[in-house]
C-alpha cells in the first residue's frame, strides 16, 4: 500500500485517534493506625494497603493525638489496651477537641471482657467496634465507607468555600456599586439640581407679574424638595458620614434616623470616635446593623431597642436588645428568615459570627462580634 493510501485510511478511521479521557485522580485519604505491638501495625498497614490511601501510624495514645493536632482523618483504628493512654482516654481527648471532634474512631481490641468493653467505646465515642483478629474484608469495607464520606464532606466543604467566595465578591462589587451611584447622584444630579434653582432665582428676580412669580416660587420649592429626596437616595445607597467620620458616627446617625422615622426609641452607647476602624469591618458592621434595626421597625413591635457598639485590639461587637414581641426558634431557621441569614454571611466572611436569642414576649438580643482584621 501506497504512502497516500495509507495516510487516506488512517483520515478516514478517526477512531484510530482517539484516547481516554484523563480522570483526575482523588486525592489520598489519611488514616491513622494506633496500636502498642509492631506486628500488628505492619499487619493492618498490609491488609489496608490496598485502598490506596495515606496511613499513618502512632505507637501510642500521646503520638496519636499529635498526629490528630496536624491532620484531618478520614477514620482512626485505635486499639483499646495500650500502656500509659489507653484507647478510651485517647478517643476522649480526641472527642474533645474542635478538630477531630467528628473524625470516626474504630476500636481493635482482643479484650475478654468484650461486651463491657464495647460500652465503654461507645461511651468514648467511637462509631464502630471489632473484635481482633479482625476479618480483613470487614475491616476494609468498613474502612472503606468512611473513607468515601470524607471524600463526599472534603467536596462539599470546598464546595462551600467556593459559595462563600463568591458571596464574598459579590457583595464586594455591590458596595462599590453603591458607593459609586450614591456619589454620581450626590454629585452629578446634586449640581444640575443647584444650577436649576440658581437659573430659576435669577429669572424670579426680573418678573413683574404676580402669576409668573408664585410660579417661580413653587418651582423653588419642587427643586429643594427634589435635592432633599436626592440626598436621602444618595445616603440610603451609601452614607457618606460612614466613609468620612467612620462606624462609630455612621451607627449613631442611624440610630438617630431609625428613631424618628419609626417613633422607637432608641438609646445608643458608643466608644469615643476616635477609634479608627477598617473599612471593610466597618461597612458590614454597619449593614449588619441597619438589617437589625429594619427588622426590628418590621417585626419586633417594640417601644424601644437599647444598643451597645464595643471596639478593643482584637474585636468590634455589637448588641441591640429590645423590648418587643420576641422571635421564636422556628422563625431562626425560618424559610422567610432571609435577613437572618444574609447577616450571619456577611459576619461570616470575617471570621464573625451572629448570635439572635429571644423569647416570645420578652424581646429580641442580637449580638454581633467581628475579628478586627481576620477575613474567612
Amino acid at each position: 500500500m501506497s504512502d497516500a493510501a495509507t495516510v487516506a485510511r488512517v483520515v478516514s478511521e478517526p477512531e484510530a485517534f482517539v484516547t481516554e479521557p484523563l480522570v483526575e485522580a482523588a486525592p489520598q485519604a489519611k488514616i491513622l493506625l494506633v496500636d502498642d505491638e509492631p506486628k500488628s501495625l505492619f499487619a493492618l498497614q498490609e491488609l489496608l494497603s490496598t485502598l490506596g490511601q495515606n496511613l499513618m501510624i502512632a505507637q501510642s495514645g500521646e503520638e496519636a493525638l499529635r498526629l490528630a493536632l496536624k491532620n484531618d482523618f478520614a477514620v482512626i483504628l485505635l486499639d483499646v489496651r495500650m500502656p500509659g493512654m489507653d484507647g478510651f482516654e485517647t478517643a476522649r481527648i480526641i472527642r474533645s477537641r474542635e478538630r477531630s471532634r467528628l473524625t470516626p474512631i474504630i476500636f481493635l481490641t482482643a479484650a475478654a471482657d468484650e461486651m463491657s468493653a464495647m460500652f465503654r467505646g461507645y461511651e468514648a465515642g467511637a462509631v464502630d467496634y471489632l473484635p481482633k483478629p479482625v476479618v480483613p474484608e470487614i475491616l476494609k469495607a468498613k474502612v472503606a465507607v468512611f473513607v468515601e464520606l470524607f471524600r463526599k464532606s472534603e467536596r462539599l466543604r470546598e464546595s462551600e468555600e467556593k459559595l462563600r467566595r463568591l458571596a464574598a465578591h459579590l457583595i464586594s462589587v455591590r458596595e462599590e456599586e453603591r458607593t459609586h451611584i450614591a456619589r454620581e447622584i450626590h454629585d452629578e444630579l446634586g449640581q444640575v439640581l443647584t444650577g436649576l434653582k440658581m437659573e430659576v432665582t435669577w429669572l424670579a428676580k426680573r418678573l413683574k407679574e404676580k402669576p409668573l412669580i408664585e410660579k417661580t416660587d413653587s418651582m423653588c420649592k419642587l427643586i429643594d424638595t427634589t435635592v432633599q429626596t436626592v440626598r436621602k437616595i444618595a445616603t440610603g445607597l451609601r452614607p457618606e458620614m460612614l466613609d468620612d467620620m467612620g462606624l462609630i458616627a455612621a451607627v449613631a446617625w442611624q440610630a438617630k434616623e431609625f428613631q424618628k422615622r419609626t417613633g422607637i426609641r432608641c438609646r445608643a452607647k458608643l466608644p469615643p470616635e476616635t477609634v479608627k476602624l477598617d473599612v471593610d469591618v466597618s461597612t458590614t458592621m454597619f449593614r449588619i446593623f441597619q438589617e437589625i434595626v429594619t427588622n426590628v421597625a418590621r417585626h419586633s413591635r417594640a417601644t424601644r431597642v437599647d444598643l451597645e457598639l464595643t471596639v478593643n485590639e482584637e474585636r468590634v461587637a455589637l448588641d441591640v436588645i429590645d423590648n418587643g414581641v420576641g422571635i421564636a426558634d422556628a422563625e431562626l431557621n425560618g424559610k422567610k428568615s432571609l435577613g437572618l441569614l444574609g447577616m450571619h454571611e456577611r459576619a461570616l466572611l470575617f471570621g464573625g459570627e451572629v448570635k439572635v436569642t429571644g423569647t416570645p414576649g420578652h424581646g429580641t438580643r442580637v449580638s454581633v462580634s467581628i475579628p478586627m482584621r481576620q477575613r474567612a
